[in-house]
């Protein structure tokens, strides 16, 4: 039996998803993130040593990164499903999709949130203007034009495809999922892009992505 290690309101919510496109039966042990510090529980340290989500276990593996998870889950329960057939160009494009989301995508996403928060954090009030200064300096010249780059670029992806590697929904856009959800609640994404926002209704409206916000529970990127 597969167990998924979820992680509230995090990428784990992606694993969920798949395996009910995959209709493959799994548990889900639940943990949930500091009300402060937003960081997982010590408590998936006892998982995998770097005590992130998501994390899975199957029989006697433990598989932690997203990618990965995928690959092995559409690999070994796909039959065929969710992936092009090897050796074909979609193939080596599905490939990147799924590398793409958080090699690429996902970084300066990472840093739009830790800046924010930087911004916010307690501080002395004498510190929060150099604070506010560096934030929006480093928003203004590096994260923001860099998101700014990859949304004008997935969105002229999706001009050629209903889907990231095709007209046939894959596994790649269940990886993809994440990085837009978050693009559209804390970096811009919006009806200025329509593509994008398309997909992500798309997604959304799929019975398998429903039923996996009914097991993970309460997803907040959707808010």
């Amino acid at each position: 039996m597969i167990t998924v290690h979820h992680l509230n309101n995090s990428r784990s919510q992606r694993v969920l998803w798949l395996l009910e496109e995959l209709d493959v039966e799994y548990e889900v042990k639940r943990y949930e993130r500091d009300p402060k510090t937003m960081l997982a529980p010590a408590s998936l340290r006892a998982v995998h040593p770097l005590g992130k989500s998501p994390v899975i276990t199957d029989g006697a593996l433990t598989l932690a990164e997203s990618g990965a998870i995928v690959e092995y889950l559409v690999d070994r329960y796909g039959g065929g499903r969710l992936a092009p057939e090897l050796g074909t160009p979609e193939r080596l494009r599905y490939i990147y999709w799924l590398h793409y989301a958080e090699g690429s995508a996902m970084p300066p996403l990472v840093l739009k949130l830790v800046f924010n928060q930087v911004e916010t954090s307690p501080m002395p009030f004498f510190a929060r203007p150099i604070a506010r200064a560096i934030v929006a300096r480093v928003n203004k010249s590096f994260i923001d034009p860099q998101i700014a780059l990859h949304l004008g670029y997935l969105e002229a992806e999706l001009e050629k495809s209903l889907w990231f590697v095709g007209s046939e929904f894959t596994a790649a856009d269940i990886q993809m999922s994440f990085p837009l959800e978050a693009a559209a609640v804390r970096a811009g994404l919006d009806s200025s892009r329509p593509k994008l926002m398309g997909f992500l209704d798309r997604i959304h409206a799929r019975p398998a992505y429903r039923r996996a916000l009914e097991r993970g529970g309460a997803y907040d990127l959707l808010n």
